[in-house]
């Protein structure tokens, strides 16, 4: 029973999410005034389908993705209103538009959990007190300090601290804080780091924050800057992957996604969300990488366009989207595959 809950959880996340990316395509596309001859939702055999104005609205068999096809999109056309007889600009916007709306999607759903967790105060960066056993304290940490930066990276809400502390190598960083109203610098604050597993190190949080009430002003701040946080970890990760500091068998498909939806859902509600938040914004940042087949290898084209002042030739387009397409297969398999044997072991 657990197990189609699971299922079923994860084929409705992933479906709302589909549906809001390509909705962000199709609305933009509607606004660019380019010409859709189809948006569908899942991929396959058509199971219903309507047609209302020039567009068909279909929703097809197989859960596991979802398309906008736009006239002049793939191919030339002398549509007026095809996509490849649009200015560069609102092409631009068009193929932008699905990951901007994931990353929307997650700072609303952000809003949520800000406005419905944490009791009436919402964290700050600014050390509270300092837990029994800290020795952050007796490296230049004080009660009062706002912290601004660690290890250079600029902190705006707490999830910055707790990643910017994971990532650091040692347990030992620099600070900048802000302190009876001047910046100061603090070298070698040193935390008591626990363990270490997949390149993450597992910190002892020696201090907690202190809390501002919570407004309509200040929920919309926190959300913002935690979605933010988000985005940059997401970016960070892909980044980790690329540099070799985290193996791709540490990647996870949509196996290991659905058992993640899975677990956090039995953890309650805010742990759900939150990871809706992430998913959705993985998915916006992923697509925007300058990857053949995703958006931001169309981007590049697009780009290239704008600068050249004529269009990349379709046909070798055509060729680097579909080996990237390929590509993209394979690495779905590979992760797959991991995810089953990873479940399977436990």
């Amino acid at each position: 029973m657990n197990t189609v809950i699971t299922v079923l959880l994860a084929v409705l996340v992933f479906g709302l999410l589909i549906f809001i990316h390509e909705l962000g395509h199709f609305l933009t596309a509607k606004a660019c005034g380019v010409k859709v001859n189809e948006f569908a939702l899942g991929m396959g055999p058509t199971v219903f389908k309507i047609n209302r104005g020039e567009t068909k609205y279909a929703l097809r068999l197989f859960p596991i993705g979802g398309f906008v096809s736009m006239e002049g999109e793939e191919e030339s056309s002398q549509h007026e209103n095809a996509f490849c007889n649009k200015p560069v600009w609102k092409r631009i916007l068009i193929v932008c538009a699905g990951a901007f709306m994931n990353i929307i999607l997650g700072f609303v759903v952000m809003i949520f959990l800000v406005s419905l967790t944490g009791g009436s105060k919402i964290a700050t960066t600014t050390v509270s007190q300092f837990r029994d056993g800290a020795v952050s304290s007796g490296s230049g940490l004080q009660v009062g300090d706002r912290i601004l930066k660690i290890n250079d990276s600029s902190i705006f809400v707490d999830y910055d601290i707790i990643y910017a502390l994971m990532r650091d190598d040692d347990g030992i960083v620099s600070m900048q804080v802000k302190r009876d109203g001047q910046k100061i610098t603090l070298k070698n604050v040193t935390f008591q780091v626990i363990s270490q597993e997949d390149g993450v190190n597992n910190i002892f949080f020696d201090f907690t924050v202190t809390g501002n009430d919570k407004t309509a002003g200040a929920v919309l701040r926190q959300a913002f800057f935690k979605t933010f946080s988000v985005v940059k970890i997401v970016w960070s990760s892909v980044m980790d992957l690329i540099t070799g500091k985290f193996s791709m068998n540490q990647l996870s498909g949509p196996v290991g996604v659905a058992t993640a939806i899975g677990d956090a859902s039995k953890q309650g509600a805010d742990s759900f969300f939150m990871m809706v938040v992430f998913i959705t914004v993985n998915l916006g940042v992923f697509n925007l990488l300058p990857l053949p087949a995703l958006d931001g290898g169309r981007l590049i084209f697009l780009i290239i366009e704008g600068v050249r002042r004529k269009p990349v030739n379709p046909k070798y387009e055509g060729y680097v989207h579909f080996a990237g397409f390929a590509l993209l297969i394979l690495l779905m398999v590979f992760v797959t595959y991991h995810d089953i044997v990873k479940l399977i072991q436990g």
